[in-house]
């Protein structure tokens, strides 16, 4: 396959698009609850850490490879490879990195459904003056629906694959430009009001004052392995989009941009989250459910709930939204590298994506009790294996392969920095984040 011809047309755009790939789930549903769940404050500090010390060098290792082959992730790397000398089995690795995202992308449209559902539900006021069972038991029932379940998941995928059948600069940066200000804007918002609740000062304590005798082993692991998570590494996901980094621009810039925009979406999610949440009296540390049950109770007691609770929920729609448009968009690129047209590539991949994602909706369901592998059914497989262990595979052969298959005069070049700063971070991902990420790994296999 021959350069893509695709740019980002600005450093901002191109900054917007990996944010708003990056934004998603991890930082709005899952660090909130995972930093419940693992102390609060400490917690956190691991994880900005664990930020620039894992998830950003490997994050530029990802989208200088895109940058430095302008091909789709499986070319780029038999490219790269071959101008090195070195075996073209590495192309397999972008393979590998395209059924990662089809995995996680299958589970994450179904879940992206539910935001779907509760923001419609918001909206019509249905969880105002009930009580936790109440909305738990509303949600169990939401998930027992086969014909609804399957219409939002329907629904969030055609919105994902319609932007990304529109192109480079007519859907993706086009969505990004528009949607990723508007979620800011939603957070600053939801952050405002939170500041005028009785929870606010308890929920500052709680984030940002740490109590280090909460930090066990198993709580490091958690932290690296949201850092990692959070950024969207690991898939080749990033290298697509590294593929259409403008000329010129300094890639180290960029990604710390990235990072500073992505930690700051978890810390205004979790300051909005658990101010509410404390003006309640509830419990911080209630897991996957804070999202889905405890909040939609929290917001329904405040003054305005609704307004606020809906508000939310959009966020976490739109967030979930330009994720799911980057985890489409290296899929796509490997199918336009073998010949298809753009909308061709985007209709085939939103098809078998459909399909595997209603085996997930309907887990809940008609196959709750069909077992593939491990004693876990459907959902709980790609849930759980793609984002705990492939990432990490992932994430380490493209640190591997950066760092040792690379030429380093093209690494450098791609990375846009001079020499000291390039000897700089291939010695932090050599020495750092290659060993930090097999702990991950180990972390998810044991």
């Amino acid at each position: 396959m021959n350069e893509t011809l695709e740019r980002w047309s600005s450093r901002r755009a191109f900054i917007l698009a990996v944010t708003g790939a990056a934004v998603g789930l991890g930082n709005i549903w899952r660090f909130p609850y995972i930093t419940g769940e693992n102390g609060g404050a400490a917690f956190l500090l691991l994880y900005v850490a664990f930020v620039l010390l894992l998830g950003l060098p490997v994050m530029m290792a990802e989208i200088l490879i895109g940058r430095a082959g302008r091909r789709s992730p499986v070319a780029s790397l038999g490219y790269l490879a071959g101008q090195a000398g070195r075996s073209m089995h590495w192309r397999w690795l972008g393979l590998f990195g395209a059924l990662t995202v089809f995995c996680i992308l299958s589970f994450y449209s179904a879940v992206s459904g539910w935001s779907i559902e509760f923001l419609v539900s918001s909206i019509n006021g249905e969880f105002v003056d009930k009580t936790a069972a109440e909305v738990g038991a509303s949600f169990d029932a939401f998930l027992a629906d086969p014909k609804l379940m399957t219409f939002n998941h329907t629904l969030f995928l055609i919105m994902t694959m319609g932007v990304v059948a529109s192109g480079v600069s007519g859907g993706l940066e086009r969505l990004n430009n528009l949607l990723m200000p508007l979620l800011y804007l939603l957070l600053l918002v939801l952050a405002g009001y939170a500041a005028t609740t009785s929870g606010f000062g308890q929920a500052l304590s709680w984030m940002f004052r740490p109590e280090f005798s909460a930090v066990t082993p198993m709580v490091l692991v958690q932290a690296m392995g949201h850092a990692f998570f959070t950024l969207a590494v690991g898939a080749c996901a990033l290298m697509a989009y590294g593929a259409y980094m403008p000329e010129g621009q300094s890639l180290p810039r960029a990604a710390a941009a990235v990072a500073v925009l992505d930690i700051s979406v978890a810390l205004l999610a979790g300051i909005a989250i658990f101010s509410v949440v404390f003006a309640q009296g509830l419990d911080p540390g209630e897991g996957p459910g804070l999202m889905f049950v405890t909040l939609p109770v929290a917001f329904s007691n405040l003054p305005f709930g609704s307004l606020w609770l809906s508000l939310f929920f959009l966020l976490l729609l739109l967030a979930t939204w330009t994720s799911s448009i980057n985890m489409a968009e290296p899929m796509v690129a490997t199918l336009q590298g073998w010949g298809l047209k753009r909308g061709q590539a985007a209709a085939v991949i939103g098809l078998a994506v459909w399909l595997a994602g209603l085996a997930c909706v309907l887990s809940f369901s008609t196959i709750s009790d069909v077992e593939i592998l491990f004693g876990m059914n459907v959902f709980a497989l790609l849930s759980t294996i793609p984002p705990e262990i492939f990432l990490p595979v992932g994430g380490l052969l493209i640190a591997i392969f950066a760092v040792w298959v690379m030429p380093a005069p093209i690494a450098q070049q791609a990375l846009g920095v001079g020499n000291t700063g390039f000897q700089l971070w291939r010695q932090v991902l050599r020495w750092v984040s290659i060993p930090l990420t097999l702990i991950v790994l180990a972390s998810g296999l044991l």
